[in-house]
């Protein structure tokens, strides 16, 4: 029986390499726009975003969105939405990536309060989906295609 790596790979999938946070997150590193950052890897979360003290270091154009934000302990948080971006993780890519911008403060701040690395972004389950995602848990890894 082959493993699920080579299984996955000869199915034309890429493999990313997972790291685990010391608050036990999944982290991964991706580029936006060409210019690469930390982001969390979650499930739960619909929509991939960035922060808003992130915009200008990926270059993105940001507008004002009605959508609400909720999540990680916060509600009710105003959003932008910056569209037309390009996500890479490791070699899969995608091009026309729209992603929500809001203030992820509370979450950097969890993450410094328990000695862990802050973060640019989310990548949500948008993405997760569009790259048809496996998630090797032990294996430490994720597989898009």
């Amino acid at each position: 029986m082959p493993s699920l790596r080579n299984f996955l790979l000869e199915k034309g999938f890429q493999r990313i390499k997972l790291k685990t946070t010391a608050t036990n997150h999944l982290e991964l590193t991706a580029s936006i726009n060409g210019v690469e950052g930390s982001f969390i890897l979650d499930t739960g979360a619909s929509s991939s975003c960035v922060g808003t003290d992130a915009v200008k270091y990926f270059d993105l154009f940001a507008e004002d969105s009605d959508i609400k934000a909720a999540g990680a302990g916060a509600t009710n948080m105003l959003t932008r939405v910056s569209t037309k971006n390009t996500l890479q993780i490791g070699n899969w890519k995608k091009k026309k990536c729209d992603l929500v911008v809001f203030d992820l403060s509370h979450v950097n701040q969890a993450l410094s309060d328990h000695d862990a690395n802050t973060v640019h972004g989310i990548i949500g389950a948008d993405v997760l989906k569009k790259g048809k995602a496996v998630i090797d848990y032990k294996g430490k890894c994720v597989y898009l295609k």
